[in-house]
């Protein structure tokens, strides 16, 4: 069931499952961009094709807020608002490890080998590297994990997933950036919490949307409890 966070005549904004895939790739499977187009193909009885953009994209193992442009105009700002770092982003990670402090800014050279869809982390840069910023906090532990809030402040491919992994914190599921186990969905403990920007069409104010992590998963529900208490 697609869950829809907010939806205007320019946006449209989803929490993303883990497994789906924001748009298509080589595996040829069904994609969240197909769900959410026969979604408004419904709801307004549209004939023909629906135009959808996609300004940004999550990785497939991980969940939360998805951002959709419905118009051309829409698609255009929102893709400059992404490119020049004016939207705020947050996540939420469950580690098995505490990270070096109980908060801070971490900032690495991220090398991406394409081959292995997967981005390696040097506390040097390199001819082929980019510079990674993000800034984390401890929100809360159990006696196994925890949960950290994280907000990006570069947007490079697996930014997360390889940053904390740098530091000894791999995220719960994360068999690629060494966790040991999967998880039984396939997917890993990282969602994508809440999205600050300005909406891209007209006079409106700046929005902000935040997505509760996966339903029926304990260990999310038990740090849920914890932030919100």
């Amino acid at each position: 069931m697609l869950e829809v966070l907010y939806e205007d005549n320019h946006l449209i904004v989803v929490n993303k499952r883990c497994g789906d895939i924001v748009q298509g790739d080589k595996s040829g499977d069904p994609t969240l961009a197909d769900e959410v187009k026969e979604y408004l193909r419904a709801k307004y009885n549209k004939p023909g094709n629906v135009f959808l953009g996609i300004p940004h994209r999550l990785d497939r193992p991980t969940s939360g807020v998805v951002l959709y442009a419905r118009t051309e105009k829409a698609l255009r700002r929102l893709s400059l608002s992404f490119r020049e770092q004016h939207v705020e982003k947050i996540y939420w990670a469950v580690v098995d490890k505490m990270p070096p402090a109980e908060s801070g800014t971490l900032v690495h050279y991220l090398r991406r080998d394409r081959k292995k869809n997967k981005s390696f982390a040097s506390d040097t840069p390199t001819a082929d590297s980019q510079e990674a910023k993000m800034r984390y906090r401890l929100v809360g532990a159990t006696n196994r994990y925890y949960l950290l809030e994280i907000e990006l402040l570069t947007g490079r491919h697996h930014q997360i997933r390889a940053q904390l992994a740098a530091v000894g914190c791999r995220i719960r599921g994360d068999l690629k950036y060494g966790y040991p186990r999967s998880n039984r969905d396939g997917g890993i403990h990282l969602h994508a919490r809440k999205v600050s920007l300005d909406h891209p069409v007209g006079e409106r104010n700046r929005i902000t949307i935040t997505a509760d992590p996966p339903s029926g998963d304990p260990l999310w529900g038990e740090f849920l409890r914890l932030e919100e208490g």
